[in-house]
């Protein structure tokens, strides 16, 4: 499901790009460990486990490439995937709000994360990932302000639709576009997908494609 519709053409070159073998190449505990601006990048964010991970692995069509768990913060560092001729990066970004481990460790990853968005040139946009369950949280509308005040665009992406029904997904659209539509960085075009059914990964990859200039 999407608010604006892709053409043939875009599905098709967003097929394209992710039928590519994507591989790992880096985790970033630290700004001083990011690899070279030598491409551009997109980044998904999101709360502790609204399911960042699965969706990537879903996305790349490789159950195994990025860590998945059901406790909330496993990922705890940048992490980089490439597809090599495919002239883009993606990058697993540390989830926010709650996480199972220690506080000070929390407030490292997060401030990590909040470095890397104030700071990455070649970082095209940041596909925000929200539990269509809940919708918008006040975690996430905290990292929107740290966008809009970057300028750093970024897409609000609802996963696990699979978990709920067409009216409550149309509800939560209704709202998050309500919510997002004032603000300076936000791109006007939701999506929403399901890591588990395959539902909206084809916009989502046709997305990821136009920003990659595919």
């Amino acid at each position: 499901m999407t608010a604006g519709a892709f053409t043939a053409e875009e599905i098709d070159a967003g097929e394209a790009l992710f039928r590519r073998p994507w591989r790992f190449l880096r985790s970033a505990p630290g700004l001083e460990h990011l690899p070279g601006q030598t491409g551009p990048e997109v980044a998904f964010a999101g709360r502790s486990n609204v399911g960042k991970s699965s969706l990537i692995n879903a996305l790349v069509n490789q159950r195994g490439l990025a860590r998945t768990s059901n406790t909330p913060g496993r990922t705890q560092e940048l992490n980089f995937f490439e597809a090599p001729g495919g002239g883009l990066f993606i990058v697993d970004m540390p989830g926010y709000g709650f996480a199972q481990a220690p506080k000070a460790k929390v407030e490292q990853w997060t401030g990590l994360a909040r470095d890397y968005l104030r700071g990455r040139a070649t970082l095209l946009r940041v596909f925000l990932l929200v539990d269509a369950r809940h919708g918008l949280k006040a975690s996430d509308v905290a990292v929107m302000d740290v966008m809009d005040q970057a300028a750093v665009s970024y897409q609000v992406v609802l996963t696990k639709i699979d978990k709920i029904k067409p009216a409550e997904i149309a509800r939560t659209m209704q709202a998050t576009a309500e919510a997002t539509g004032r603000r300076a960085a936000a791109y006007p075009r939701l999506l929403a997908t399901s890591a588990r059914t395959g539902a909206g990964l084809a916009e989502l990859r046709a997305q990821i494609a136009q920003l990659a200039g595919r």
